[in-house]
């Protein structure tokens, strides 16, 4: 799956617009090679350990009974999962290139509470029968009544990190969670309400980088200006970036199994054999992180930059440009098909509706809808206009559309919109689109907008077209098969 990526990559670098320096082309390669390396094992942990921790847990996690501690403890493993998410490790970087204000641990540590709170509401939405319609209605016009108060260098930059914050590891995680309490405690003890907590939880860390965004505007007095974007610009080799990564790796892995431990002795008590296996599997986990991580420092983000600053180049026709289109279609549509959240999702969808709709219907409908947002991103970089402008009528018609969606398709779209900005979105796409930014900032002049703003985007693009799209699949679905999908 993701030798489109490479093919892309070939093709831009290797003939559109070949690269001066030769050892840049030994980075593409170990910079991409790294990243499909670190990525696999990343994704075997990810099966050994990560999963069956956050399963047993979502099973064991009712054993508390009292309703507080199960919303205490959904909010600290929802936390503990998301600060372990690659893809958020790799936003957090991307920020701080361009604001040295940002604090990289900070950052991850502050959208990683706010999805633990909003799983703690998902929980507690669940278990008083609350409309998952109104909740969202609520949530997000309270959402976009809050932007007339942030710094217009946070607004996209908050809905990337919103996707960002659930991916391989905290989707398979909070799905769990949520599973294990509907079954127990839902008054419909149906299956409509597996889907919707990931959609709820997304919220949460947009709200929170609203905050630190707005703390950071009254501290300094403004935002400072964006700096250089120049990722790979250190003459560090390979070695060295990889032991300088693996501090922030171990703050990452380490808290989920500080948290664990005590409740395999207190509470689970899984068998020997089984415990000693997830423990092994943390290795893997550990090692794919930190080769991943390493392998964008060195080249990969460099990749994306340099891609989508070579089809801005001004020695180029004006029509040039504008190939970015399908090229930028096809790498969001490539990369969601190679993302294990989305499969996850897929897997979930088809035992909730018994075979009836499989994992493949669900991952092209995305696919395809991450395709048309990539290509959004790039017409509103190009043009430099505003992301509302963009944001604000998608969200209205996602909204209008769950008054004609089924139940069970409205929580899936919105949990869809949180999944699909992974650990590859994040090291290729942001890369992509942060170069165009600043190719047209140079281009521009003065008048351009900062490349923060103009930059960042990519994944709220990303969370905001899936749940036109499975919302389509859904009232097709409704109309067109006989599974049963929850009321209206």
């Amino acid at each position: 799956m993701s030798l489109p990526l490479a093919a892309v990559i070939i093709v831009v670098c290797g003939f559109v617009a070949p690269l001066e320096d030769t050892f840049d082309y030994v980075r593409l390669a170990v910079g991409y090679i790294g990243v499909v390396v670190g990525q696999s094992l990343f994704l075997i942990g990810l099966d050994i350990s990560i999963l069956p921790i956050g399963e047993v847990m979502g099973r064991n996690l009712v054993k508390l009974k009292k309703f507080v501690w199960i919303m205490f403890f959904g909010l600290v493993f929802g936390l503990l999962a998301t600060v372990a998410e690659p893809a958020l490790a790799v936003l957090a970087r991307q920020t701080n290139l361009l604001i040295e204000e940002v604090n990289e641990t900070l950052f991850i540590w502050i959208m990683g509470a706010g999805i633990g709170i909003f799983v703690g509401l998902s929980l507690w939405r669940i278990v008083k029968d609350v409309s998952i319609k109104a909740t969202f209605a609520v949530l997000y016009t309270a959402l976009f009544a809050t932007i007339l108060f942030v710094p217009e260098e946070f607004v996209a930059l908050a809905f990337d990190g919103s996707g960002a914050t659930t991916g391989d590891i905290s989707v398979p995680f909070i799905l769990a969670l949520g599973l294990g309490v509907s079954a127990t405690l839902s008054k419909r003890k149906d299956n409509d309400d597996v889907f919707g907590i990931i959609g709820i939880a997304s919220v949460g860390p947009i709200l929170t980088v609203f905050l630190y965004g707005m703390a950071l505007n009254a501290i300094h007095g403004g935002i400072p200006p964006a700096g250089v974007y120049d990722p790979g610009a250190s003459d560090a080799n390979f070695i060295v970036i990889l032991f300088s990564n693996i501090s922030n790796i171990s703050l990452a892995v380490l808290p989920m199994l500080a948290v664990f431990l005590p409740f395999q002795f207190l509470l689970i008590k899984l068998p020997p054999k089984e415990f000693k296996r997830i423990l092994l599997g943390v290795v893997p986990v550990f090692a794919g992180l930190l080769v991943f991580l390493s392998s964008i420092d060195f080249g990969f983000a460099f990749a994306g930059k340099y891609i989508g600053e070579a089809f801005l180049d001004t020695s180029r026709p004006e029509w040039f440009r504008w190939i970015l289109l399908p090229v930028s279609f096809v790498l969001g549509a490539a990369i969601t098909l190679t993302e294990p959240a989305v499969t996850v999702l897929g897997e979930k969808l088809e035992q909730i509706t018994n075979g009836r709709i499989k994992p493949i219907t669900i991952r092209m409908t995305l696919a395809i809808g991450i395709g048309v947002a990539a290509v959004l991103a790039v017409v509103k970089i190009i043009t430099q206009a505003n992301i509302l402008l963009f944001l604000a009528p998608l969200y209205a018609a996602a909204l209008i559309m769950m008054k004609f969606t089924p139940r069970l398709f409205v929580g899936l779209a919105f949990d869809s919109g949180g999944v699909t900005g992974g650990a590859l979105t994040s090291a290729l796409l942001t890369p992509l689109t942060l170069g165009i930014a600043q190719a047209v900032a140079q281009e521009a002049g003065p008048s351009a907008q900062s490349v923060l703003t103009n930059g960042f985007g990519i994944i709220a693009f990303i969370s905001v077209t899936p749940l036109i799209a499975v919302q389509i699949l859904g009232i097709y679905a409704s109309r067109h098969s006989n599974i049963i999908l929850g009321s209206r």
